[in-house]
């Protein structure tokens, strides 16, 4: 049931936090987010989502496991930094106090006219995110 559900779900940014938590959150207790999740092919990874996410599971659960959840984001619609991206989120840190990381990811969804989808605080109550609390604790 669930797998037709997120296949009928638009595209959406993917935020580090959402990725986190998919991994901290046991299997049968995640079932809230992958009701949130659209098919892969509609996972927009932001390139700076990778970073995050490499850093994080290099530090947390060893390197073997950071590659293969970069190896998997890959069949994603992986989107790279460039100029246009850079400056549209410079003017969102600004505009909304955003982190650097924080604003590419945001400026991601807005240059690709798609919500975002988050678990992470900062984004609370702006325009296209979609926010769910956090259930697990990493």
């Amino acid at each position: 049931m669930a797998a037709r559900h997120t296949a009928r779900l638009p595209a959406r940014v993917i935020d580090t936090s959402i990725l986190v938590e998919w991994i901290v959150t046991p299997a049968n207790a995640n079932q809230w987010l992958k009701e949130q999740l659209p098919a892969r092919d509609k996972r927009v990874i932001p390139t700076i989502v990778q970073l995050e996410l490499a850093k994080w599971l290099g530090r947390e659960r060893g390197e073997d496991e950071a590659d293969r959840a970069l190896a998997y984001l890959q069949k994603c619609d992986v989107v790279p930094l460039d100029t246009r991206l850079a400056l549209r989120a410079a003017e969102l840190c600004r505009q909304h106090r955003l982190a650097t990381a924080d604003a590419v990811v945001y400026a991601t969804a807005l240059e690709r006219g798609v919500d975002l989808l988050t678990c992470d605080a900062h984004f609370k109550g702006l325009p296209g995110v979609v926010y769910l609390t956090k259930q697990a604790t990493p």
